[in-house]
């Protein structure tokens, strides 16, 4: 299978990669670009836990082609701290101080997937958090705390919007 030479924008850098027409998102930040953080699980689209960021929208990466990825803005758990201080996101922080996290397979893609929906929704209740990361799967069952989690930060976020 012949070669197709790729320009990804990832965490605000370009690379430019050989993929085949058949590599997903997922394999290629992975395995080309060591960004281990995205994770691969049922590779089925079914657990969330290979979310990543496309244009500030949550995607699933076991789903989606390398190729299709060209040209768009795609962030992964290594990206989301600022860049400059390399400061935590509030939900990496809040995941930290609430223990949001226990085997940590879940945990990127509920955080990036808590980061798409909180852009849209910055206070939202406690059942459209449980709605928004429906899609991700938790095999420890830390549901309530990942929720208290995103609660949180979506309140730490809301402070920091006001203090700018």
């Amino acid at each position: 299978m012949a070669s197709i030479r790729l320009n990804l924008k990832v965490n605000g850098d370009m690379h430019e990669i050989l993929v085949s027409s058949t590599e997903t998102l997922a394999d290629v930040l992975r395995d080309k670009l060591g960004l281990i953080g995205t994770r691969l699980f049922c590779n089925e689209g079914e657990c969330g836990a290979c979310t990543v960021l496309i244009g500030g929208k949550a995607v699933l990466s076991c789903m989606t082609l390398a190729l299709d990825a060209e040209g768009k803005d795609i962030t992964t758990i290594e990206g989301l701290a600022d860049p400059v201080t390399n400061e935590l996101h509030p939900l990496q922080k809040a995941f930290i101080a609430k223990s949001g996290m226990q085997c940590g397979v879940c945990t990127p893609g509920m955080i990036l997937t808590a980061k798409s929906f909180l852009d849209e929704n910055p206070e939202p209740t406690e059942d459209e958090v449980r709605c928004a990361i429906s899609g991700n799967l938790c095999r420890c069952g830390n549901y309530s705390r990942i929720t208290e989690c995103i609660l949180d930060a979506a309140a730490a976020m809301r402070e920091e919007q006001a203090n700018v």
